[in-house]
């Protein structure tokens, strides 16, 4: 990191191509990556006639493709997609787009039509080398860092704002927080669960955590039953579920 900083810096400065860029990101995707230079990183990897920027290859199969834009160019999202219409054809479901200063990871879902998610970015420029916390946030770009990928885009998307969403409008929730209600506010005349949640969309949670695609995925994910592991009790993560979580509490209805 102390080494290659100076030399990002240096490339910015005097606006590097996307080529001397590229000749950059191979040199750290080795030195500081963990890549064998000469078996793992290829720039020559064809995808019906067309060459992507560089490959990584694992055990004679295509584990990340990336998409490399000259130093000085912003990353959007709209860079990705000739690497993700390279990863649909090779069935590669991982493409790092960089700059050399900037890393993002992609996540490619092969439906119709095929889609990409931003899973995590980092900026190598603003990390402090005599900070291991910062410095271990580029190991998901590395070479023993890729077995995490998975597990980590799971533990994004299980606390991203639209699952979240989706928790707090779960029946088991909103009967929680009923239960709460009765319990600060004797004197109330009893709060069905739909009132919470009318609530809780209008006035609480933002238009965009329960809005769209994303939400419409999370909320039917969390909706959906759980097979009971134990015979005659429903469950929750295989656990026999807390009445206040299950059937409706006496004195609550």
């Amino acid at each position: 990191m102390k080494r290659y900083q100076p030399i990002l810096r240096a490339a910015r400065d005097k606006d590097a191509g996307e080529a001397d860029t590229s000749t950059i990101v191979k040199e750290l995707l080795s030195d500081m990556f963990g890549y064998d230079k000469f078996a793992e990183i290829t720039s020559e990897h064809m995808i019906k006639g067309t060459f992507c920027d560089i490959a990584i290859k694992l055990e004679d199969r295509v584990q990340v493709l990336i998409e490399v834009k000259a130093i000085g160019l912003g990353l959007k999202d709209a860079h990705v997609r000739q690497a993700v219409n390279y990863a649909a054809n090779q069935g590669v479901q991982w493409v790092f787009l960089t700059n050399g200063a900037v890393w993002r990871i992609y996540r490619i879902f092969f439906r119709q039509p095929i889609s990409e998610e931003l899973v995590y970015e980092c900026d190598l420029l603003s990390i402090s080398p005599k900070s291991r916390a910062q410095v271990e946030n580029v190991f998901l770009f590395s070479k023993e860092g890729l077995s995490k990928l998975d597990d980590f885009e799971q533990t994004q998307k299980a606390t991203s704002r639209y699952y979240l969403g989706a928790f707090v409008l779960s029946e088991p929730v909103l009967r929680v927080i009923r239960k709460e209600v009765r319990r600060i506010f004797p004197e109330v005349r009893p709060i069905d669960t739909g009132q919470l949640r009318s609530k809780l969309e209008e006035e609480v949670l933002k238009r965009e955590v329960t809005e769209g695609e994303k939400a419409d995925e999370a909320r039917k994910r969390v909706g959906k039953p759980q097979k009971s592991k134990s015979k005659g009790k429903p469950t929750v993560n295989g656990a026999p579920r807390p009445e206040i979580l299950g059937d409706p509490v006496p004195g609550l209805e």
